[in-house]
Formats: structure tokens, C-alpha cells, sequence
């Protein structure tokens, strides 16, 4: 069963973050993933919105954990923890 990750993300250092999107995408794709929305247009219907959401496809559960647990992405986390602010979380697909 797929998993999604689901990302909310206000970015303070557009610079900065450039460097957290080319390591979460080099560590989605190395788990399998792939991204589905990635920032564009949105409209909030309700609760707080974030300028940025993103939405990221894995092939399951345990591909979406690992990448976020990986190397790679632990990399890229230290980046997106100073230059942005964001809720990120893994829900189960249908």
C-alpha cells in the first residue's frame, strides 16, 4: 500500500532551503518515491495554512520512514531546521 508524505512548510531562507529540496529530492527518489505537489497554487479551506505544501508519493510505509530516517534526508533536515518552518507527516494510502 502507498504512503504519502505531507509537507507544510513556511520558508524563511529561499537560499538555504534551495540546498534541503536537492537533498529531499535526491532521498525521496532513492526510496522510491516520487513527488505529487511540490509548492504552487493552493487554496486553505480551513486550520493554518503554510505558503509551501508538498505532497510525496513512497511505495509504502516503510519506504516513506526509511527515507526520512536515511542518511540522505538527515542531511538535508539539518538544512530545512534553520531555514524553514514546517509540519511534515506519513499517512497511510487507500
Amino acid at each position: 500500500m502507498s504512503a504519502y508524505w505531507i509537507a507544510h512548510v513556511d520558508v524563511k531562507d529561499a537560499d538555504a532551503y534551495s540546498g534541503y529540496a536537492r537533498l529531499a529530492t535526491q532521498a525521496v527518489e532513492e526510496f522510491g518515491g516520487r513527488f505529487l505537489a511540490r509548492g504552487g497554487n493552493y487554496h486553505a479551506l480551513e486550520g493554518k495554512a503554510r505558503a509551501r505544501n508538498v505532497i510525496a508519493e513512497f511505495p509504502s510505509m516503510e519506504a516513506a520512514r526509511a527515507c526520512y530516517e536515511s542518511e540522505t534526508y538527515s542531511k538535508a533536515l539539518e538544512i530545512a531546521r534553520v531555514s524553514a518552518e514546517r509540519e511534515l507527516l506519513i499517512v497511510d494510502g487507500v
